[in-house]
């Protein structure tokens, strides 16, 4: 059974950073990509970054390219989300998901998801 467990949100000021990990198991994902996505209240889900598992390639939304940074652990079998430079309106539930396959941007072309961590940007 597939498992994506989020963890290390918080709250932060604005201009912080926080690292976000998404520890997998229950299979092997080789192949597969995760993705990151944000759900703030009253918005639609939002894709935010990618990792391709094998190859490490990743994919950003124009809204966190060159602050936030996508990264995994094979021997940990954990991807992880660095944040930098956090604005207020990063504010969000954010999610990993993975898929086999390439990174997409679509969150229900995803097979698998976590319970989410909570990220909340003060001004």
């Amino acid at each position: 059974q597939v498992r994506l467990v989020e963890s290390g949100g918080g709250l932060v000021q604005a201009g912080g950073s926080l690292r976000l990990s998404c520890a997998a198991s229950g299979r092997t994902f080789s192949g597969y990509a995760m993705g990151w996505f944000r759900k703030a209240p009253g918005k639609e889900r939002e894709f935010v970054a990618g990792i391709a598992w094998s190859s490490g390639i990743t994919y950003y939304a124009d809204s966190v390219k060159g602050r936030f940074t996508s990264s995994r652990d094979n021997a940990k079998n954990t991807v992880y989300l660095q944040m930098f430079s956090l604005k207020p309106e990063d504010t969000a539930v954010y999610y990993c998901a993975a898929k086999g396959g390439s990174i997409v941007t679509v969150w229900n072309a995803y097979d698998y998801w976590g319970q989410g961590t909570q990220v909340t940007v003060s001004s």
